[in-house]
């Protein structure tokens, strides 16, 4: 079994599941802030650069990052086909952002955060994540809480994409039925939400748990995947949303078109990936209709 290297002067352990983790090495700490309320590190690793991690759980990477934003923006987006306005909910580190402004089609992205010192704080340590993406003029960035922007608001979106952390703390909020009926209501016909929902295999429940609430308020409910290498212990998760099912369902064909229409080239992302990512393991199915 590997053992960590002994010889470098610090390593971080993941601590999101009891009984086994993942450690980092750590060769340069950029930042730290270690309060009672939260614990904030970026630190330099060899093998994945920057590393971001709150309260003891590793929230992006540079290295692997693009698999994350990449799946998250554009599997809704070219589902869609014509999409002009997104909401992005979280997402200060800017990938996400970076991700959706590369649809020429779009006409407005809006973004809310709750804390617009993390859209700074990630600007300077993270400028990779944005790539100069904060400064897309069809952005307006909103600061607020995202259940209460879902809820108040009296614009209509095409696509919402829930850029939330785990459902603990302060991101469990975007986990709750108040949350995704406000998204169902500020959606446009054949409008499509979709969220991260932790890698199913060890976080089963979260993805029950939200199958069961958003199918109170879409009528078509299920899931997509894509491997993180960070996110570890098996297929990472992201719940899909919508009154009708036909984006899920889009043949390889149109997906091809879609693509090549829109001009995209991505790392992880193509739309082979696209259409086989909502095949889902059978445990996941089995729960999901338990």
């Amino acid at each position: 079994m590997p053992q960590p290297n002994k010889t470098l002067k610090e390593t971080w352990n993941e601590t999101l599941h009891a009984h086994f983790g993942q450690y980092f090495s750590v060769e340069n700490i950029l930042y730290r802030e270690k309060t009672d309320l939260q614990d904030l590190v970026i630190f330099e690793n060899a093998a994945f650069g920057r590393v971001m991690a709150l309260d003891g759980v590793v929230q992006t990477t540079e290295r692997d990052e693009f698999i994350y934003h990449e799946m998250m923006a554009h599997v809704p987006l070219i589902a869609h086909g014509r999409a002009k306005k997104v909401l992005i909910i979280g997402g200060g580190d800017g990938g996400m952002l970076r991700e959706v402004s590369r649809h020429p089609g779009l006409e407005h992205i809006t973004m809310v955060e709750i804390d617009a010192g993390v859209i700074t704080f990630c600007r300077r340590y993270l400028p990779r994540h944005s790539a100069g993406a904060f400064d897309d003029p069809r952005f307006k960035l909103v600061i607020d809480d995202g259940v209460n922007f879902v809820t108040a608001t009296q614009e209509k979106f095409d696509v919402i994409i829930s850029d939330c952390t785990d459902p603990i703390g302060p991101g469990s909020s975007l986990f709750t039925s108040n949350f995704y009926q406000g998204c169902a209501r500020c959606l446009n016909e054949g409008g499509i939400f979709v969220a991260q929902n932790g890698v199913c295999f060890l976080q089963q429940d979260e993805a029950v748990n939200s199958h069961r609430k958003l199918s109170r308020y879409f009528n078509d409910v299920s899931f997509y995947q894509a491997a993180v290498p960070t996110y570890y212990g098996g297929i990472m998760t992201f719940a899909w949303a919508s009154q009708d099912p036909a984006p899920r369902r889009l043949d390889p064909e149109t997906l091809r078109h879609r693509v090549a229409a829109a001009g995209i080239e991505c790392r992880y992302y193509n739309p082979a990936i696209h259409h086989g990512s909502f095949a889902l393991p059978q445990y996941l199915l089995n729960a999901l209709t338990a």
